[in-house]
This record gives structure tokens, sequence and C-alpha cells, in this order.
């Protein structure tokens, strides 16, 4: 055992950027906000133990998971983003449109403001508006006076789930809403990229270019989107690996032709250095452009650790420098880990360098053979990996993926690509035949997506994983690719383990018999058939919510949303293990309270209104909450920094 372990230890800075995500997940997901100078000190404590010269060695990890936790936490405080408390009903503002975000069906102004006048802090923030067809666009750059509706971050509807106001913290944007009329009273045009970007945009007026060039998420419509999505090549559609790879490798081979012509330069250092310098200038330019987002960045800091391998003549593909990548985007934001784009692309990449750098598999010698081998497993081991992600972040996992990667894989890669690249130059001197061409290409491909789509269980449907499940799974894949063995495949036992116990983890997951949002507007019961029925067809104010607690549930999402039957607006619900009360009217709520305090077999009373009650204060509930089946409420976090700022 010991042998192991020190076989272990050798190991030990590859642990390290799963112990500080790991920390940094604990803080992300608690239910309570961290007192700031508790946690500075007993982190600081933890590591004056390490300076301790007979201090166990066993101690780093632990400190490293608290410096995980500790830094997202300072982080948080410093990012400091205004938070609107209250709907805006009639919104007037002036400010500067710092960009947009395209779409099929309407576009999304940033808009930098002050916050003072949304009732903030007196500092500048940022709110994003959707704006309809019907108004005229601005540029970024103008200033422009808004007339609209503006909205306080959704929180989460359930536990566990995607917490959208988290995401507009990290993001630095306050609000959003919708805009009903836009004046520009300044048209003075930023310089720089994201003028650049926007003038693009306009003049290829291409969702190829939006998505492969520009980065835009969501230019697809939405059943394109959904269709890649069945068929398993949906992170096409995400700047990653798969795009600095092709950029590279073509500027690469461009600027090693150039340089070998020039004999001044090769006499003197070989030509892949200043090519593989080139190459990484170009890159730059194309992570900037395509607007910086998570995968595009990995990507791109993957591909600089590979040139400089090159360069110093170092193994370029490692685990090593995948674990510092992973390190220096968790510095730069360590609320990346939380994100769908960063989890996806480092789980594929860490799967992909363990099969070729230790599992090191035997290629065919013919040359077409070896190309299809590899991508067979590239897809299997990349699927494999992201599949838990996958699962928790899109409720499915696509079953001919394999098929898909086959096909298009290379439609994109070696035609596609290439025309939209060529055709972002050609159309700023207004020759658009590349990027025709790229698109009437596409639309034969998609027609093919659609039929593969269309096959049988396309899709498997995935039951809800909770975040202690994800942990096992993730611990899983830990053990397979860092753990070294000495005799016995002790990486292979460990996988297994931990794989077995996350399934059981899910399918004991005790799923709520009823659910209801922060302002209990909105409320789900499970009926006796294992469905859930509600207190309302639609909320405007709680669109994802139905959605999200079907998919918890294990029903379709697509599904009719069933009202509940109440009785005179008291909706009683009746279990094995409790019996409740929920009462969204205020003149039922007048006549049934005294009642159901009085009732010794009603456990529980939700309302819509604001209640309290000397008698019977420990049977009302409030706030967001699930409870389940055995009775025990979970309340989902309240006080979290990013839902509410104390400085305000």
């Amino acid at each position: 055992m010991r042998e192991w372990l020190e076989n272990q230890y050798q190991n030990k800075f590859l642990y390290t950027p799963f112990l500080l995500a790991g920390g940094a997940a604990l803080y992300f997901t608690a239910n309570q906000e961290p007192d700031l100078i508790t946690t500075v000190l007993l982190t600081a404590t933890m590591f004056a133990i390490l300076l301790i010269p007979k201090a166990t060695k066993l101690l780093r990890a632990p400190f490293i998971l608290m410096f995980g936790f500790c830094y997202a936490l300072i982080f948080t405080h410093i990012i400091n983003t205004p938070i609107l408390k209250h709907d805006i009903h009639n919104l007037n503002i002036n400010g500067v449109v710092t960009n947009i975000d395209y779409t099929p069906d309407k576009n999304r102004i940033l808009l930098s403001v002050d916050a003072n006048e949304l009732g903030a802090v007196n500092k500048q923030t940022t709110i994003r508006l959707s704006v309809i067809d019907d108004i005229t666009m601005p540029n970024i750059g103008d200033t422009i006076n808004v007339t609209g509706k503006l909205f306080k971050p959704d929180a989460p509807v359930a536990p566990e789930t995607f917490d959208f106001s988290r995401w507009l913290y990290f993001n630095k944007i306050c609000a959003t809403g919708y805009a009903t009329n836009i004046q520009i009273t300044d048209s003075s045009v930023l310089s720089g990229i994201k003028n650049l970007r926007d003038k693009i945009h306009r003049k290829s007026n291409s969702f190829l270019t939006d998505t492969l060039v520009l980065g835009y998420k969501q230019t697809l419509p939405e059943q394109h989107a959904q269709n890649w999505t069945t068929t398993g090549v949906g992170h096409i559609w995400s700047i990653s690996g798969f795009h600095m790879t092709l950029v590279g490798g073509w500027l690469f081979l461009l600027f090693y032709t150039i340089f070998r012509a020039i004999p001044y330069i090769t006499r003197r250092i070989p030509a892949k250095i200043p090519a593989i310098c080139c190459a990484w200038g170009g890159l730059l330019f194309y992570l900037i452009l395509s607007g910086t987002d998570i995968a595009t960045m990995r990507a791109f800091i993957m591909t600089s650790l590979i040139f400089a391998a090159f360069i110093i003549g170092r193994n370029a593909i490692s685990t090593r420098n995948v674990a510092l990548a992973f390190c220096i985007l968790f510095f730069i934001n360590p609320h990346y880990i939380m994100q769908a784009g960063f989890q996806l692309s480092f789980a594929a990449v860490f799967g992909l360098v363990w099969l070729y750098n230790d599992i090191k598999p035997k290629m065919p010698h013919n040359k077409i053979l070896k190309i299809i081998y590899a991508t067979v497993l590239t897809t299997l081991v990349a699927t494999i990996f992201t599949a838990p992600f996958v699962a928790i972040h899109f409720g499915q996992i696509p079953t001919y993926g394999l098929i898909g990667n086959l096909i298009f894989l290379p439609i994109f890669s070696l035609i596609i690509m290439p025309l939209i690249l060529i055709g972002t130059i050609t159309t700023m001197f207004n020759y658009e035949q590349p990027v025709l061409i790229a698109n009437n290409i596409y639309n034969r491909a998609y027609n093919i997506a659609t039929q593969i789509a269309d096959w049988p269980y396309a899709t498997l449907q995935t039951p809800h994983i909770p975040n202690s499940a994800i942990a096992l799974f993730i611990c899983a894949f830990i053990c397979l690719i860092l753990v070294k063995n000495i005799k016995i495949k002790t990486n292979y036992i460990l996988f297994l383990l931990f794989i077995i116990l996350g399934t059981i983890n899910i399918y004991t997951y005790k799923k709520p018999v009823f659910y209801t949002t922060y302002d209990h507007e909105l409320a789900a019961f499970k009926n006796r058939d294992g469905l859930l029925e509600f207190n309302k067809s639609r909320a405007s104010n709680h669109y994802f919510a139905f959605d999200t607690w079907k998919q918890i549930n294990g029903e379709n999402t697509k599904t009719k949303n069933t009202r509940r039957k109440h009785n005179k607006g008291v909706y009683d619900y009746n279990t094995e293990n409790f019996n409740m009360v929920y009462i969204q009217k205020f003149v039922p709520l007048m006549k049934n309270l005294k009642q159901a305090c009085e009732n010794n077999d009603i456990k529980y009373i939700v309302s819509y209104f604001d209640i309290t009650s000397e008698k019977c204060k420990n049977k009302i509930l409030r706030g967001a909450l699930t409870i389940s089946p055995d009775g025990t409420v979970n309340y989902l976090p309240h006080n979290r920094r990013w839902m509410h700022n104390p400085h305000e």
C-alpha cells in the first residue's frame, strides 16, 4: 500500500486542478453564503501548518481544496455585479451599446448603463435587452434611449439545477428584459474588435460565419441545432479544439511553405519556428475575433502549450499540459468550472490524451483505415468521457453520434470550414461566392442530418443526475487517467467502483413530490400516476420551471402542462407520509388559514402571499423549495451573493 501511495505522489500535480475545482464547486453549490473572513483565516491557517517541516504530505490535498473554495469566494466578492431587486415595468434609460448577440428569432443588445438609475449601487453595469424585429437595430458604440421592461435575475427552480442568476452575475450582467422602443441619441461607433465582428456579421449575412468564425452561440435555427445535437456533432457549433486545430494547421502549413522559400531564414533557424510563431499570432486573432469563449480559450491555451513544446523539443500532447491549461482558466475565472462548455471540453481532452498517451492503440497500416479507426476511437472515447456532463446539462444522449461524426466531420473540416474562412475575407471586398457555396453544401449535409435525427431512438433520455453522482463519476475518470499501477490494474477497479456507486446514487435519488418557485406563484404536485400537475398551465415569469421539473421527474418536456383541480382556490395535497395545502388566491387564504392551522393532519401550508401565524408558524413554508416523498423539505439557496448584493 505504501509503495502504491508513493507511486501516486509522483503524479501529484495532475490532481491539483481537480482539487481546485472541487473546492470551488463546494462554494458555488452551497446553500448559504460562507463568511469571507472566516474562510480566509481557515485557509491561511492550513497554509501555515503546511510550512511546518514535519507536516504530513497528505495535508496538501485538503489545503488545495480549501484554497479553491477560498479563491472562488474572494473572486465572487471582487466581481461585485449589481443585482436588480425588483422588476422595472416602465423602463426608460440611456446607455451605450457594448455588444450585440444575434439569434434567429430575436436580437439581444448589451447596454452599459448607470446602475444607480436601476436602484442599485452607483457604478456602471450591463443589462441585456431583447429587441423585436420591427425596431431599428443600433450599432455597437451608439448611445441610445430605451423604453421597455426589465426583470430581476431568475433564481434556480429546483435543487442542483441551472442557476441563471449566478450565470448573469459572473458575466457581469445586472438584469435582462426587452426593448419596446429605441432612439439613437449619438451614433459615434466604437472602433476595435467588437465593431469588426459586427461589420463581418452584417457583410457576410450567414449564420455559418456567425457561428464558425465570430463565435455566436444561438445563430442556428432551433430545429437545426436540435438535429445536429441528435446526430452527435453539436460540438461543431462551439469554437473549440476542432476549429483551433484546423485553423492552426492551415496557418502553419501556409507560413512553413513561405519561410522554406526564404534561404536567409532557413540557414539560421528551422522554418518551423517562425511558422509556429506566425500561426500562433493568427490563432490569437481568431480567439479574439470569436469572442473568447471558454472552450475556445481552453483550445488556444492547449495549442499554445503544444506550440511551445514543439519549439523546445518536448512532448507536446500530455496530461500535464491539459492540467496546466485547466489551472490557467480556473485562475482567470473559477466560475468556468460550473459551465457546460468548460466541463465538456476538458472531459473530452483528458479522455483523448489518456487514450493516445497511456493506451496507445495500435493503428492499421493503411492510411484510409487508419483515419477511420482513429475517428471511431476518438469519437467513442470523447462520448464516454463527456456522457455524464451531456446528461446533466441536456437531459439526453445522442445514440448515433459515431455515425454522425464519421459523416459530417470530414464535410465540415475539409469543405465548409475552409470556404467560410476564405469567404469571411472575401465578403469584406463584396465577393460572396465562397460563403454561398458553403451554405449550399451545408443545406445538403443538414438534409442527411435530418434523416439521421428521425431514426428510431435517436436520443436516449437520461434521468436527473444529482451533484453527488456527478462527483462520483468525476472520481471514476480521475482514477482511470491518473492512478498509476504497480501490478494490479487498480485504476480500472476504482473506475468501475465509482461508476457503480454513481449509478446507484442516480437510481436511489428521491424525486420530489412537490415543487414551488421563490414567489410561490407556480407550484407542481406529483399525482398517483407519477406525473406532475401544476396550479397553472402557463407562467411567463417561470417559463423554464415547467421543463426543469418535468425533466427531474423523468417526463417528456414537450408534453402539455396538466392543471391540477382545486377546491375554491385551495389545493389539498395528501400523500402517504404528509398532507399539505397550497393557497394562491387571497380570499380563499383568509377563509382557510385558520382551519388549516388547527387541523393536525395538515403538516405544511404554502401560500402565494406572505403570511404569519404564531399558532402554526412551524407549518408555514416560505421561499423556493421541494418536498421529498418522506416529507423532508429541501430549500433552495436564497442568500447567495449573486441573488442579493449586501452592498446595495
